[in-house]
Order: structure tokens, then C-alpha cells, then sequence
């Protein structure tokens, strides 16, 4: 009998699921197959290993943001309104992978123990597009002189721990104890947008015409 094809996509998705709930370390490749309704063998055919799985769900993620992050760097945008949108990429990713804040912070926790030199390298590519659109800004005097990295941190950590905080959220707001409207991520990233553009502002001393 022919051998019945299986999407990549599929396991991929069921793998991200197990990697959020339980870490790479607590994570079973028998449990994303059922997840993925597929046997381990077909699991392995496509993946080889949890380690190989596990990379390439965090590389097709950092992957796609250093794509748009790219786009908005090259566009002709101001470079206030390229990190509004930088921001906005950001926030959507994380609600279009829901596993990444977990997945992320657990590497954090243990100090990228999980990550290859491949998948750092397509990860570097995130921070050197947003540093690429600070540095654009920091020349047009648009900011003040800030280091494109921390720059890029300022941002990034707070949306992650702010996904990664939705259920914590989503019962105080249950429990009466914080108001439903915090827990707008629209909301969120309006804050994170105007906060940015008054941090990157440029200085007294920098606007100041010199005499």
C-alpha cells in the first residue's frame, strides 16, 4: 500500500503544542504523534529526532520575522512609524505562534541550552533588522543615540512576557481582581508604540540647533 502523506505543518503544530506545555526536556515524541495523529514513524521520517523537530519549529519562526522586520527596514516609511509597525509585527507573531513565550522563556531560563549554531543564527537575524531600523532612525535624527540592541530588547521582552502572562490575566480579570480592558492586546501594543516613540525621542541637547 502506498504510504499515506502527512502534512509537515501538522506535526509541526502538535509539536509546538507539546513543546509549550511540557519544555523540549518534558516533551514526548509519542505524545506529539498522537497530538499530530500520525505514528512515530512517520513522525521521524519527516523530523529524524525531537532535537531536529524542535529547531526547525523555532528557525520557520525566527525565519518569518526576520522577513517582515526586513520589509519594514527597507521600506520608505519615517523610521517612527517603521518601529510602530516593527512593534506591531512582533505582537502578531506571538498570536500567530501562541507556543513561542513559553518555548522562549524556558530557553532563557537555561541559557539557550536547546539552540544549535543554525538556529541562533536565523534568530540573530530578528535583532539586527530592528537594530538596522534604530540605526536609520538614530541618523536621521529621529532618535536620540541609543544602542540598537538594547533598543530591540526594550520592546521584544515585554510583549513575550505579556503573551506569555494571558493566563494569569484572563483569571484575575475572572476574579474581578484587574479590569477585562487590560487584557487587550491591541491595547497593549498602542501602549508599547506610544511608549517607544517617547523613550526613542530625540534629547533637549540633540534638537537643539548647535550655535
Amino acid at each position: 500500500m502506498p504510504r499515506r502523506r502527512v502534512s509537515p505543518d501538522r506535526i509541526l503544530a502538535a509539536a509546538a503544542a507539546e513543546f509549550a506545555d511540557r519544555g523540549f526536556a518534558g516533551a514526548r515524541v509519542d505524545r506529539i504523534a498522537r497530538r499530530a495523529r500520525v505514528n512515530k514513524a512517520m513522525l521521524y521520517y519527516h523530523f529524524k529526532s525531537k532535537q531536529r523537530l524542535y529547531r526547525t519549529l523555532l528557525r520557520r519562526v525566527f525565519t518569518r520575522a526576520g522577513e517582515r522586520l526586513l520589509a519594514i527596514a527597507a521600506g520608505a516609511a519615517p523610521p517612527r512609524d517603521k518601529v510602530d509597525e516593527a512593534i506591531a509585527v512582533f505582537a502578531t507573531l506571538v498570536r500567530e505562534h501562541p507556543f513561542l513565550p513559553s518555548v522562549m522563556l524556558r530557553e532563557v531560563a537555561e541559557e539557550g541550552a536547546h539552540l544549535d549554531r543554525e538556529t541562533l543564527t536565523t534568530l540573530a537575524r530578528v535583532p539586527r533588522a530592528f537594530a538596522a531600523i534604530v540605526a536609520e532612525g538614530i541618523a536621521a535624527g529621529a532618535f536620540r543615540d541609543l544602542d540598537p540592541i538594547a533598543a530591540y530588547f526594550t520592546i521584544v521582552a515585554p510583549i513575550v512576557f505579556f503573551q506569555a502572562s494571558a493566563p494569569i490575566r484572563r483569571e484575575l480579570s475572572a476574579m474581578r481582581l484587574m479590569p477585562p480592558a487590560s487584557d487587550s492586546s491591541d491595547l497593549f501594543v498602542r501602549h508599547m508604540q506610544e511608549s517607544i516613540r517617547r523613550a526613542f525621542a530625540p534629547d533637549a541637547t540633540q534638537k537643539r540647533s548647535p550655535r
